[in-house]
C-alpha cells in the first residue's frame, strides 16, 4: 500500500481520506461450515475492545439514520444498518448486548464495551508528534486498558490484597480483541511514516495490551486480525485499477494487512507458551472476509464493493464529500444484499456472515468451540 501513490494531488485531500477513513474499521469474513452453534457457556461477562467495528456507542457520530434501520429500528452509534460481529457474539452466548463504557447509567454486570470508532493501536502521543492528528479521535487501545483499569477498581479488583474481586471479575470473563490498527496506517497516508514503522508499532501495542490483560489473569481472549482493507468501497473508489488483485480488491492494502496479520499471529503464538492456563484466539478476518468475496452469491449478497449507503451513484456510490447520512446521500431498500454499508463499515449481513465463520465455522485457530471446551473443563456446563 505504501509503495502506491494516492489518487489524489493535494494534502487537503489526503487529510479528508484520513477523516473518512479514521472512522473505520474492518472486519472479518465467513465460511461455509454447517456445524451447529455454540451452546450457552458459563461466561458471565464479556469485555470487547476495538475500533467502530467492535463501538456499540462510546462515540456519538452514527446518531442519525438510516444507520440502525435493520435490526434496532433507530439508531445506536453504531457503524452499520444493525448489528455487529460482537452483537452476534453476545447473542450467540445468551448474553445481553454490551453497554459502551462511557454510558454511566448502563448495567455493566454482564460485561463492558471499551471500543472506540477511530481508535489507533499505537498511542495518540505518537500521531501527534508526528503532526499526523487532528484530534477527532484521541483514544487509543491504551486509552481502552486505561478505561477497563477503572473498571476493575469500581468492581473491587485493586491488586493483590483483593484478590477474590479481581477472580470475580476475571475469571468468567471472554475478552473480545476486535480489529484495531486499520486506522493507525490511515493517519498516515500521504506522510513519510513508512507502513513498516506502523507495523511495528501497532503490533507491539497490541501485544503490550494484550500481555496486561493476560498478566491481570484473562484466561480466555479471542483477538480478531485486520480485514483485507483493499476490499472496502472507500479503498476501491480511491485507488486506481491497476492495482488489484484476482477477486477485485486494492492488491496493495490488502498486502498491507496480511503482513501485519502475519507478525501479530507469531506474537500470539509466543504467548501461548508463556501463557499455557490462557485460550487465546486468533479471528482470521482476512481469510473470512476473503472468502465471502468471493463467493458472494453463496452469502446472499449481490453487491460485493458498492455502498448500500452513499452518494454519487455509479460502480461504488461512494464520496467522501457526501457520507451517509449527509441530505444528498440514500440507502439501498435492501442492506442485505450488500457487503459494504457506508462505503467503510459493513452491513449487518456482512457482520452475522463473518460472526458465523468464527463462531460456528473455521475461521478460528483455534476453533472457537475449543475455547468453549476449555471453559467447561475448567468449571460449570454449557
Amino acid at each position: 500500500m505504501r509503495k502506491m501513490a494516492p489518487p489524489f494531488t493535494s494534502f487537503s485531500s489526503q487529510v479528508t481520506l484520513i477523516i473518512a477513513i479514521t472512522t473505520s474499521l474492518f472486519i472479518l469474513s465467513s465460511s461455509t461450515s454447517t456445524t451447529s452453534p455454540p451452546q450457552p457457556h458459563p461466561f458471565k461477562k464479556i469485555y470487547a475492545f476495538g475500533d467502530s467495528n467492535t463501538d456499540t456507542g462510546n462515540t456519538k457520530a452514527a446518531e442519525n439514520l438510516p444507520y440502525g434501520r435493520t435490526f434496532f429500528h433507530h439508531p445506536t452509534n453504531r457503524f452499520s444498518d444493525g448489528r455487529l460481529v460482537i452483537d452476534f457474539v453476545t447473542q450467540a452466548l445468551s448474553l445481553p448486548f454490551l453497554p459502551p463504557y462511557l454510558d454511566q447509567n448502563a448495567d455493566k454486570s454482564i460485561g463492558v464495551n471499551f471500543a472506540v470508532a477511530g481508535s489507533t493501536a499505537i498511542s495518540h502521543s505518537f500521531f501527534v508528534k508526528n503532526n499526523l492528528t487532528l484530534d477527532l479521535t484521541p483514544q487509543s487501545l491504551e486509552t481502552q486498558l486505561d478505561w477497563f483499569n477503572k473498571h476493575l477498581e469500581a468492581q473491587g479488583c485493586k491488586g493483590a490484597e483483593t484478590r477474590s474481586q479481581c477472580d470475580e471479575a476475571m475469571n468468567d470473563a471472554l475478552f473480545w480483541v476486535g480489529e484495531i490498527g486499520a486506522n493507525d496506517y490511515a493517519y498516515t497516508i500521504g506522510s513519510s511514516v513508512s507502513g513498516s514503522t506502523i507495523q511495528q508499532l501497532a503490533v507491539e501495542s497490541v501485544t503490550g495490551f494484550l500481555q496486561a490483560l493476560l498478566t491481570k489473569g484473562a484466561k480466555y481472549i479471542v483477538v480478531q486480525g485486520l480485514p483485507p482493507t483493499g476490499c472496502l468501497t472507500l479503498t476501491l473508489a480511491l485507488f486506481g485499477n491497476e492495482d488489484r488483485d484476482n477477486i477485485g480488491c486494492v492488491a496493495s492494502a490488502n498486502h498491507q494487512s496480511y503482513r501485519h496479520n502475519a507478525v501479530l499471529q507469531s506474537k500470539l503464538h509466543d504467548f501461548r507458551t508463556r501463557f499455557p492456563h490462557s485460550v487465546i484466539v486468533y479471528a482470521d478476518y482476512w481469510n473470512s472476509y476473503r472468502t465471502v468475496v468471493k463467493n458472494a452469491g453463496k452469502y446472499g449478497f449481490r453487491e460485493p464493493f458498492k455502498a448500500c449507503c452513499g452518494s454519487g451513484g455509479g460502480p461504488y456510490n461512494f464520496q467522501v464529500s457526501d457520507w451517509c447520512g449527509s441530505t444528498s446521500s440514500s440507502s439501498c431498500s435492501n442492506p442485505s444484499e450488500y457487503i459494504n454499508w457506508d462505503g467503510v463499515h459493513l452491513t449487518e449481513a456482512m457482520y452475522k456472515a463473518l460472526s458465523d465463520s468464527f463462531l460456528k465455522g473455521s475461521f478460528c485457530r483455534p476453533p472457537f468451540k475449543y475455547l468453549l471446551g476449555r471453559k467447561n473443563q475448567a468449571g460449570g456446563e454449557y
